[in-house]
């Protein structure tokens, strides 16, 4: 009776080969209770300011072969023990492969978007003597309120690969603050109270984008210019912004 040959029949990942992104295949151990639990991811976002002339420098003497940026941390930490480099944020989140997390640490600013004109009053208008039965015109009056988040915000949706390796994540990392007050119009009354219509500023560090970590790797993904005491862009302060992902088991 001739002999047909026969494919092996293929074994779960859980029972047997896990798929490895090279291509080849690592063995599972059933009982590792590792290998078997379910897993989460944690993102760690880190924020570390630092002088642009130090930067270049650092970046100038590295030869990055990979995306693998912990030597680059290692660099910072030791600048950050000198006072020469601060921390300015640390974000981390933990959630399930392939599920959207956000974490923030948040201030509700609410400020006025329309403002009813004042009555009884010309901008710069000097304030007059006034009989005892007069009363101060009616200021500016706001209308209409928006509200806007300031502080640290972070959003992640990973993905894990089947070999628990690799995470595909998309990160939308930020960091706002309100830096002051522009004022667009000044009015005073006939008692010479002085009337303001104004917006408020804000200064945001975001990066919206998706990339492919290593577990346990830092990942530079991107640099962006610090404010200023005027909360505007300081070009020869930089933020370094880095992400790390962490496979971890649930047991």
């Amino acid at each position: 009776m001739p002999l047909v040959a026969q494919e092996p029949e293929a074994v779960p990942p859980a029972l047997g080969k896990a798929a490895d992104p090279d291509g080849g295949a690592t063995a599972v151990d059933p009982f590792d209770p590792d290998a078997i639990a379910p897993k989460m991811i944690q993102v760690q976002m880190e924020y570390i300011e630092l002088s642009h002339e130090l930067l270049t420098r650092l970046l100038f003497l590295a030869e990055p072969k990979s995306t693998d940026a912990t030597p680059l941390r290692k660099q910072l930490q030791e600048l950050v023990a000198k006072n020469e480099a601060k921390v300015l944020e640390t974000q981390i989140v933990v959630c399930k492969s392939g599920q959207k997390a956000t974490t923030e640490s948040l201030h509700e600013f609410i400020y006025p978007t329309e403002y009813e004109p004042p009555t009884g009053s010309k901008p710069d208008e000097k304030p007059k003597a006034l009989p005892l039965t007069s009363f101060p015109s009616n200021p500016a009056t706001p209308t209409a309120f928006d509200t806007r988040n300031v502080g640290s915000n972070l959003e992640v949706e990973p993905t894990l690969s089947e070999g628990s390796k690799l995470i595909d994540v998309r990160i939308i990392p930020e960091i706002s603050w309100h830096t002051g007050d522009t004022i667009w119009a000044e009015t005073k009354d006939t008692l010479g109270k002085v009337s303001h219509v104004k917006t408020p500023d804000f200064y945001v560090i975001r990066t919206n984008t998706a990339v492919t970590c290593i577990s346990g790797q830092y990942m530079l993904i991107s640099v962006q210019s610090s404010k200023d005491a005027q909360g505007d862009a300081d070009m020869t302060r930089k933020v370094v912004v880095l992400v790390k992902c962490d496979v971890l088991s649930v047991k």
